[in-house]
């Protein structure tokens, strides 16, 4: 999929979706549906008019990118929102940007969605201009739960990863370059490749998870458990890490990019009284992932 900057754009027919699309869940998706391009912002708005409002993000712009690019679309187009681009009437964007520069015949944002200066922009706005047709897709629920982006962050930090997974419509993922560490896992028997979590991204919280880790370099993937947390066992002070131990994998995986995709979480972060105590309970927690990657590879959203 291509992936253009708005300078950039070269107008041709579109039929645009327009949104922030953090996570690309299935209320996005439906957002998409039927689009060849999408148009989105980095950063996120709230960084640049509210940046003490700012959330962390589900999905970095690589990954946003990549989800996207699975549903089928041509182009995702970025938009660099800045100061000058958030002091931009709701008049403008409509002529400027989904006029001028992208021709948009048709539009699609959520029913929710609104833009320029001021937040003034909206459906009503969109609707009136004779130069597309217009689409504006309600809410989405499962549940009776609406599918929102916040929502989701709110899952993945209390480690419900399967709930949201079930509002992403797959799994939530982290990407990240392999780091040298303190090699404890090794010692134990469980060596990991440890990642350092990005601080603008959400975390899944404290807890070992049943993940699947995928070697950027050669596609390879291989099921995990991985913790993450601060290894309270041996007061590392290290800080947080994402620790995938790779089932059944041998070799060097240092500065190495991998995606960790997180399927179940397992149980909580805690503190052994030894460290066999410690191995036993990874034993426990490799055999436990190794079930949940084999019975549930074929069902899991994404699969």
């Amino acid at each position: 999929m291509q992936i253009t900057w708005l300078p950039d754009v070269a107008p041709r027919p579109r039929r645009v979706a327009v949104g922030e699309f953090d996570g690309v869940h299935l209320g996005h998706r439906a957002v998409i549906a039927g689009s060849d391009t999408v148009l989105t912002f980095e950063p996120h708005p709230l960084a640049v008019v509210r940046p003490e409002a700012a959330p962390k993000l589900l999905t970095s712009l690589e990954l946003k990118a990549e989800l996207v690019a699975s549903l089928g679309v041509e182009e995702l187009v970025v938009i660099p929102f800045d100061d000058a681009f958030a002091r931009q009437s709701a008049a403008a964007f409509v002529d400027d940007v989904l006029v001028g520069k992208l021709g948009a015949t048709h539009v699609t944002v959520g029913e929710n969605f609104r833009f320029g200066h001021g937040a003034k922009g909206d459906t009503a706005l969109l609707g009136a201009d004779e130069r597309f047709q217009s689409r504006f897709v309600p809410l989405v629920e499962i549940e009776e739960e609406i599918v929102s982006s916040s929502h989701v962050r709110g899952l993945v930090l209390a480690g419900e990863v399967e709930h949201a997974n079930r509002f992403l419509g797959s799994p939530f993922r982290i990407r990240g370059v392999v780091q040298h560490g303190e090699k404890r896992g090794r010692q134990l028997g469980f060596p990991t490749a440890n990642l350092e979590p990005d601080p603008e991204l959400v975390c899944p919280g404290n807890g070992v998870y049943a993940t699947r880790v995928t070697l950027a370099d050669t596609g390879e993937s291989w099921c995990a458990a991985t913790n993450v947390g601060v290894r309270p066992t041996f007061d590392s002070g290290l800080g947080l890490l994402i620790e995938p131990y790779l089932i059944d994998y041998s070799g060097d995986l240092y500065d190495r990019t991998v995606t960790v995709e997180f399927l179940s979480r397992l149980r909580g972060e805690q503190r052994f009284d030894s460290a066999e105590e410690l191995i036993a309970q990874m034993h426990r927690d490799v055999a436990t992932a190794r079930a949940v990657c084999a019975g549930d590879s074929a069902t899991l959203p994404g699969r």
